[in-house]
């Protein structure tokens, strides 16, 4: 009776063993025959009943279907995955004759842009490029660069103090990496300093109450106002083209005596006048002067025997010039129209 239990368990369990659609299939199977409760065990349950004699041979036989049904489950298990693995394959296979995706490329800003052509052409005639913090000293922006107490720009309608005693401030200009130089480097000195200020500015086609701005100094022996107007003129041709055409206007500024603002012809009318350059025909590049003998003491600097010159650029207005771009807005908005033109 027993032996025929098995053979028909045997005989059922291949058939629907080999028939299994898939791993889940073949495992719900396993448990139905191997497990636990499952039908092998279930018979194997009734060895108890049998004689002594019956029960060696039975068992034998009860092992032997046991072992070929999970070697069966086995090769099924392989066969199975292999097949998935093929399903697979075919399901995730790329066809390489099917062209890519185009690739877009980042575009690099128009001021950055004027930046690294700035770095590069100063970085030429020996200049260091420095690094300043933007959080500042009032000491640093205004004391150190001859600007006392009373004078116009250090009023909090213009400038972005943190506290009341208006001693810390959003620099209002690079000026102060000059300051900052001159107490930390050898002489003789030349240093360009970039980076971003703050004023209180209506935002206009050529204003922004964030900006850029590149600082210049320079400090050596017999330096002359004529060494700063050559450099200037150098610096124009070299970003806008040879023959740009250029001005220099008296000025005044605390920490330079003589000043001058050196303009640009405007690129938009060429010098006939339009909004961009608010009918003048030019716009305003950088502001610069012979450096102050007062701002060269308070630096230990003995003005008999040293001169330099400075300069401060707005490097937005520069882009504007450099790329004939007409709303200084356009360099701040970031529209990828506008971007993807450089």
């Amino acid at each position: 009776m027993m032996k025929e239990q098995l053979a028909k368990i045997e005989r059922e369990a291949l058939e629907a063993i080999t028939g299994a659609a898939d791993s889940a299939a073949l495992d719900g199977l396993r448990v139905k025959y191997l497990g636990k409760k499952g039908e092998l065990t279930a018979v194997l349950k009734q060895m108890g009943k049998l004689s002594a004699e019956e029960r060696p041979a039975m068992g034998a036989l009860a092992n032997e279907v046991r072992a070929v049904l999970e070697e069966t489950i086995e090769l099924t298990a392989q066969k199975l995955a292999a097949a998935a693995l093929e399903e697979r394959l075919k399901a995730e296979a790329i066809d390489v004759t099917v062209p890519g995706k185009a690739v877009k490329q980042g575009h690099k800003h128009p001021m950055y842009i004027a930046l690294d052509e700035i770095k590069d052409i100063f970085v030429g005639m020996g200049f260091t490029v420095l690094d300043g913090p933007e959080v500042e000293l009032a000491e640093l922006n205004f004391d150190r660069l001859n600007a006392e107490e009373g004078h116009p720009s250090r009023d909090w309608s213009d400038t972005f103090y943190f506290d009341q005693d208006s001693r810390v401030m959003l620099r209002s200009q690079t000026s102060p990496m000059q300051v900052r130089a001159m107490d930390s480097m050898p002489l003789p000195i030349r240093i360009i300093a970039p980076g971003r200020v703050y004023r209180k500015d209506e935002v206009d086609a050529t204003h922004s109450p964030m900006f850029h701005q590149v600082e210049g100094m320079v400090i050596d022996k017999n330096v002359t106002m004529a060494d700063l107007k050559g450099t200037l003129n150098l610096l124009a041709e070299e970003l806008f083209g040879k023959g740009t055409v250029t001005r220099f206007r008296p000025h005044h500024f605390p920490f330079t005596e003589p000043s001058c603002e050196m303009d640009v012809q405007c690129h938009k009318c060429g010098g006939a006048g339009c909004p961009t350059c608010k009918g003048e025909g030019w716009i305003e590049l950088l502001g610069a002067g012979m450096i102050h003998p007062n701002v060269l003491r308070m630096a230990n600097i003995d003005p008999e025997e040293w001169s330099g010159w400075a300069f401060g650029m707005g490097l937005e207005r520069t882009a504007m010039r450099r790329f004939k771009i007409a709303d200084l807005r356009l360099i701040f908005e970031n529209d990828v129209r506008f971007l993807e033109q450089f």
